[in-house]
């Protein structure tokens, strides 16, 4: 109860404030009611530092409305002639909800990049910035005679090249519905009109998922490093796969530590043939 500067208006007494009703603390009567409540529905707790305003589920560019839309959630209380009317709203509330084949093409393919997110293990922020490429290549009008498998899973390898993942076409291919032509034809399409600011990825960025799937050491992880920066330094990764340098610099690692593992083994981890692995790994004995 919170005092106020107010009197009774029948003894004189003084009203408090017990809710949403002004009563007075001698006699008891009701001066005024407020049938609005102003104050907030949640209970804070003396532990609780976070502050629960109640704004909605945040906005996210992975779904065709940002996540705006109401959906028409299950009940069990309802039975009968009650449930299947609102069945049959759901329905309706569903089909109302893409309007345009803009729409339709936005929801397949936002639904196919946060399965290849899924797929791939990436975060978040990675599957919001290739569903605002995909976004930018339908505004570009980049989808007409291309598949939109192939521009979603080339959405996911942009982004991923434009952050420095080390993620290969082959690898989003294989998690994808796309083939990797498909794949290809899109990212090209990706990189030439939109203009991405896509580099070369540096040989080392593959290392560190090569030496786990591998199980190898992190000394023997850290030595293929240094012979990555050579490499880099010596332009012998120029014109090359860098998942196959990354390779050949692992396997040069393993056997200046005496660590067993084939050229076929960690060739198969990278994804790529033992004779590109050779290449690298003749070039680095020569340098020393």
């Amino acid at each position: 109860m919170s005092t106020t500067a107010t009197t009774c208006p029948e003894c004189t007494g003084t009203v408090t404030t017990d809710g949403t009703e002004r009563i007075c603390a001698e006699c008891g009567l009701v001066v005024s009611e407020d049938s609005l409540d102003r104050g907030p529905e949640w209970r804070s707790f003396a532990d609780d530092d976070t502050n629960p305003k109640r704004t909605g589920a945040p906005l996210t560019r992975s779904r065709h409305d940002k996540g705006l839309s109401t959906e028409i959630g299950h009940s069990t209380r309802l039975k009968g002639r009650k449930r299947r009317r609102v069945a049959r709203m759901r329905r309706q509330h569903k089909r109302a909800q893409i309007a345009t084949k803009r729409e339709r093409n936005q929801v397949y393919g936002f639904t196919e990049i946060r399965q290849l997110v899924s797929g791939l293990s990436l975060g978040e922020a990675m599957r919001e910035q290739a569903c605002t490429l995909f976004e930018s290549a339908q505004s570009e009008d980049l989808f007409q005679g291309r598949s939109l498998e192939g521009f979603a899973a080339a959405a996911v390898y942009a982004t991923c090249r434009v952050n420095g993942l080390s993620r290969t076409l082959d690898e989003v291919a294989e998690t994808a519905k796309a083939d990797a032509d498909e794949l290809r034809v899109a990212y090209d399409a990706l990189n030439r009109d939109l203009g991405l600011p896509v580099g070369p990825v540096h040989p080392r960025e593959y290392l560190a998922r090569f030496g786990s799937e591998l199980g190898i050491e992190s000394c023997v992880e850290r030595r293929a490093r240094e012979l990555a920066e050579r490499a880099h330094d010596e332009q012998i990764s120029v014109g090359r796969n860098p998942a196959g340098v990354a390779a050949g610099c692992l396997y040069t690692a393993t056997q200046e530590q005496n660590v067993h593992r084939t050229q076929t083994e960690i060739a198969e981890v990278a994804g790529v043939t033992p004779v590109t692995l050779r290449r690298t790994y003749t070039d680095l004995c020569e340098l020393e």
